[in-house]
């Protein structure tokens, strides 16, 4: 059964209060990346690294807070970088310790999108096997934006895949409610067995970011709007398929086109966000679950790219609670920009991808 959590925007948050935020900082983690748009770690790593996706096709390590020169695997040569297109997303098997694999989303030169899976090269654990490549899916975009590409494994270990809706305004050929197309839509894997996709989710316009709560296992999506509004969706663990997130019927709580339309069926976002600030797409993050900050547990983070808010709100009962604005709190100086990804380390502590070039780190204030 469809579930409307929110039937209005969410009103500017008030500052986070200076006795929950007092000995937390935003620190720089590592500099000199080249358009980084999101990170990833590999379970059981006994280096335990952090893997940074440079859009431009190169997935760098980062060991102990130090950028290794050479890259994990290197795409650069059959990838298309232009507008919203190149590497964008990468996930580590659940069970990296045996199979060493990973996935990567990225746009070929065709300007198509490729699910591919490498293994890691026999005798080097810091690089990735280029002859490995295994295609899991392609699918064809018409237009340069709107690919998504985000991949993640879920509580269940199948790998979950959100595309957009190929791009285009108001979803021009109807993508996201087709349930013949794979656009607009979260697809589901099971790596394992080998089949897929299936589709989870249908309803989406470019979900940039979404993440599992490591503990609860529900889904956070953040789903960038059209002209008016951006939207976070959270789906508890146990009610992740069959659901219609509503575009582009919807541009999250409004009828797209004229005040009436029909809403049956459509689970509409847990909070939806204005444009008043300058934000213009919202960068979905995680919840935090980390041991170092547990004034912080349970608060999803998230951001904006042009705005670079910082804001967070914890999912309780259904709805969205203690919402906060971070940014002074944790980003006084404004150093934040061009924000394009949240990501969590092995220990569950959070991360912020700067595609400017710069990965922060949520640190204990010293």
């Amino acid at each position: 059964m469809a579930t409307a959590y929110l039937a209005a925007p969410l009103a500017a948050p008030p500052a986070v209060p200076q006795r929950q935020a007092r000995n937390v900082r935003l620190a720089a983690y590592v500099s000199g990346l080249a358009e980084p748009v999101g990170m990833a770690v590999a379970p059981s790593d006994p280096a335990r690294r952090v893997f940074v996706i440079e859009k431009g096709g190169r997935i760098r390590i980062v060991k102990g807070g130090r950028l290794m020169p050479r890259p994990y695997l290197d795409l650069s040569g059959q990838i298309s970088n232009g507008m919203e297109q190149g590497l964008l997303g990468l996930a580590f098997s659940p069970d990296f310790a045996n199979d060493r694999h990973c996935y990567v989303n990225y746009t070929d030169r065709r300007g198509d999108t490729r699910i591919v899976r490498y293994t890691q090269a026999a005798g080097d654990a810091d690089r990735a096997d280029t002859n490995s490549a295994a295609q899991l899916h392609l699918i064809k975009q018409p237009f340069r934006n709107h690919n998504g590409g985000h991949l993640a494994f879920g509580p269940d270990g199948a790998l979950w895949v959100a595309t957009g809706d190929g791009g285009g305004a108001n979803d021009p050929f109807g993508h996201a409610q087709n349930p013949r197309s794979h656009l607009g839509k979260m697809l589901r894997f099971d790596v394992q067995a080998g089949t897929g996709p299936e589709i989870a989710m249908t309803g989406l316009r470019n979900p940039w970011r979404y993440s599992f709560d490591r503990q609860t296992g529900d889904l956070y999506i953040g789903d960038v709007g059209q002209n008016r509004w951006e939207e976070i969706d959270v789906l508890p663990a146990g009610a992740l398929r069959g659901v219609n997130l509503g575009w582009a019927t919807m541009e999250a709580h409004e009828c797209l086109k004229g005040a009436n339309c029909n809403r049956s069926g459509l689970t509409l976002p847990t909070v939806v966000l204005g444009r008043a600030d300058g934000s213009c797409s919202v960068i979905g993050g995680y919840v935090y679950r980390g041991k170092a900050l547990p004034e912080l547990n349970g608060t999803y983070f998230y951001s904006d790219w042009c705005s670079a808010i910082l804001q967070g709100f914890k999912w309780s009962g259904g709805a969205a609670r203690d919402a906060y604005d971070w940014k002074f709190a944790l980003d006084p100086d404004r150093r934040l920009s061009q924000v394009a990804s949240f990501g969590e380390d092995h220990d569950g502590e959070l991360y912020i991808v700067c595609q400017s070039g710069t990965l922060y780190r949520f640190e204990r204030a010293r």
